[in-house]
């Protein structure tokens, strides 16, 4: 089952980052990562083709209370986002009956393979298991995006399954391979 979790008054802390929620003036950041060629392909949406595209993602993040900003300690500006979804584990018989959510997730290209991510992961992780009480996360990525892979693994998800998916945004079929961590106490 889908369990709501609301973000707007939540900031989590990691050694290199701050997990907080959106703010009407984070716009420029947003624009600035999501405006770069590859960076939202890569999470089943194109890039941001103008400020105007940016300002509608910001408004829903801001008022979905779903999503958080990924500020770097170091300059304090939004290199990212982070957010808990609906999963596809809700739908699933085996799973139905567990609270779950889904982990989206997109890095600024300029900060992609220096661990930022799975750090980020990994308080979405705590904060999901330990505060909020939620019974199994799911994450996926596209067959082809081996850094998303990558994080996933790091962060102890198992793999659970593939499906294709119909990516309106970017028109096209793409080969989704979908995992699963559960709650250490949820398995028993």
């Amino acid at each position: 089952m889908d369990y709501p979790i609301d973000l707007s008054g939540v900031c989590l802390e990691t050694q290199r980052l701050i997990l907080r929620p959106w703010r009407q003036a984070d716009l420029d950041d947003l624009y600035s990562y999501a405006s770069v060629e590859g960076v939202g392909e890569m999470a089943g949406w194109p890039h941001h083709q103008s400020r105007e595209e940016s300002q509608k993602i910001l408004d829903s993040f801001i008022a979905e209370k779903n999503v958080f900003a990924l500020v770097l300690k170091e300059t304090d500006h939004v290199i990212g986002s982070l957010g808990l979804h609906p999963s596809w584990a809700a739908q699933d018989d085996r799973y139905k009956h567990l609270k779950s959510k889904e982990i989206g997730y997109v890095l600024s290209k300029e900060y992609w393979g220096k661990g930022l991510m799975p750090e980020a992961v990994k308080a979405a992780i705590s904060h999901c298991f330990f505060t909020c009480g939620v019974d199994m996360l799911t994450c996926g990525h596209f067959e082809e995006n081996v850094q998303s892979k990558r994080v996933i693994e790091k962060c102890g998800f198992s793999f659970a399954q593939k499906n294709n998916y119909n990516v309106e945004q970017l028109q096209t079929h793409l080969s989704c391979l979908e995992y699963i961590l559960m709650r250490p106490e949820a398995g028993r």
